[in-house]
């Protein structure tokens, strides 16, 4: 989740709608200009009692945190206290429960990407081996209640987990016990947005069935092969889901300005501190009358931050997001910015993915979405078919994307080797929830701590 460092009073005053709508339209980029982002999270663990530790104990994620500016990461405080990190990677910050995030530079080629990322897991690997602290690729603890994990110091959290439940049963699960990896990726024009925007949200689903990889919950097997998935079903049904009208006629900036605009607030941040605004309207502030701001306005930086508070499958700020897949291990992160650059930077590959689903009707979709977090690559599809029957071939569409970006390393290799890990998962049709799953009723006889030994960085 963003992390913000600064205050919104010398921020533009937002004094029409038609602001809110520019700022979308000025995330557009040439295709020379596009740029991926990678955010990547990962659960922190005790090597001793595989315990989640807390931000101020000996050895626990502040001490992390200064361990890792070794390496010219240069602090960000809030309330005095250091929640993040940033420097020419990008950010790293802190999830609710201490789960810890990389979000990516903006970087022009998936070499670049997976270079970034093998440094950072490196760095947090070196200083994780002095203090003691290991690190896990799942998208959901294996082991974990909610009571067993602490709450890290930033006030958007605190007005979070008091909201949460108010609107759903499985939000803090959400933040406490979760992991992700996500995509941000540039668009050129309000319908190349348009085009890209459908097409991922309608393989959302895929994504989210190829990284499946959170199949336990209190240390037995949850009955889900994404429990992660599972859970943003019951999060807050105002700010998640899959946006029926993305698909409609003349869907473009205003239409998803409308959405952000009726998506109940959380908060405003000034002078340093978040002020509580749970459940209000963001029209009521662009009016001026939001209670707890009275005649005050907001600022693109408000209206920036409230972006950020929207969870659907796909989200627009400037860029989009995709934010379907588990969290998992080193490979995987590179992965998932393979399949979507594949996609959606390649124009012919981005009409055949639309070639793919543009039949789909919305009942189809929100069935496969609803599908997915169970049933993995057996969900049906459109056609009497299942997932598996198509994920081979948006795959090969990825990987002709890849190939027609020519984007050479310096061994001359283009992208197209980051799509292995996929290709795997697609060939046998098996994710790594199930070969989790395997290992459990097998050699683990039971054992669900025996994942931190093999899923481990």
């Amino acid at each position: 989740m963003s992390t913000r460092t600064d205050s919104a009073g010398h921020d533009p005053v937002i004094e029409s709608r038609d602001q809110l709508i520019a700022a979308f339209a000025k995330g557009e980029k040439p295709k020379d200009r596009w740029r991926i982002g990678t955010e990547h999270e990962k659960f922190v663990y005790d090597r001793g009692d595989h315990h989640a530790p807390s931000y101020e104990e000996k050895g626990g994620i502040h001490a992390l945190l200064i361990g890792l500016t070794r390496y010219g990461w240069n602090p960000v405080y809030e309330g005095g206290k250091i929640i993040a990190l940033s420097g020419s990677d990008g950010t790293i910050s802190l999830e609710p429960a201490g789960q810890l995030e990389l979000s990516g530079a903006p970087l022009e080629n998936l070499h670049q990407t997976c270079a970034e990322t093998g440094r950072h897991l490196e760095q947090v690997k070196y200083v994780g081996d002095q203090l003691g602290l290991g690190f896990l690729g799942l998208g959901m603890w294996p082991d974990k209640s909610r009571s067993d994990l602490p709450i890290m110091p930033k006030g958007r959290y605190a007005i979070m987990l008091r909201h949460m439940p108010r609107v759903g049963s499985l939000g803090l699960d959400m933040m406490l016990r979760t992991c992700t990896i996500q995509t941000n990726l540039d668009y050129g024009s309000e319908a190349d947005m348009a085009q890209k925007f459908r097409v991922s949200l309608a393989l959302q689903p895929l994504a989210t069935a190829l990284f499946a990889n959170s199949p336990f919950t209190d240390g037995k097997p949850n009955g889900f092969l994404s429990y992660r998935s599972h859970i943003w079903s019951d999060t807050d049904p105002a700010r998640t889901g899959m946006l029926p009208f993305v698909f409609e006629d003349g869907f473009g900036y205003e239409r998803y300005a409308d959405y952000a605009l009726d998506v109940p607030m959380y908060f405003v941040y000034r002078d340093g501190r978040y002020i509580d605004a749970a459940g209000l309207s963001f029209r009521d502030f662009l009016d001026g009358k939001l209670s707890v701001l009275p005649g005050e306005k907001p600022t693109e930086k408000d209206w920036e931050d409230h972006l950020s508070t929207a969870f659907p499958e796909v989200r627009m700020k400037s860029f989009l997001e995709m934010r379907g897949a588990d969290g998992g291990p080193w490979n995987r992160i590179c992965a998932l910015p393979a399949l979507w650059v594949g996609l959606l930077y390649d124009q012919g590959a981005l009409d055949a993915a639309w070639d793919v689903v543009k039949d789909w009707s919305m009942e189809e979709r929100q069935m496969l979405r609803d599908s997915v977090p169970r049933l993995g690559l057996d969900a049906p599809v459109g056609g009497g078919r299942k997932l598996r029957d198509i994920a081979r071939e948006v795959i090969g569409i990825a990987r002709s994307g890849l190939a027609a970006r020519a984007r050479l390393n310096g061994s001359g290799d283009n992208e197209t080797g980051y799509l292995s890990f996929l290709e795997e998962v697609a060939a046998s049709g098996k994710t790594n929830a199930e070969r989790l799953l395997d290992r459990y009723h097998g050699e683990w006889q039971g054992d669900v701590s025996r994942v931190y030994a093999d899923e481990s960085f």
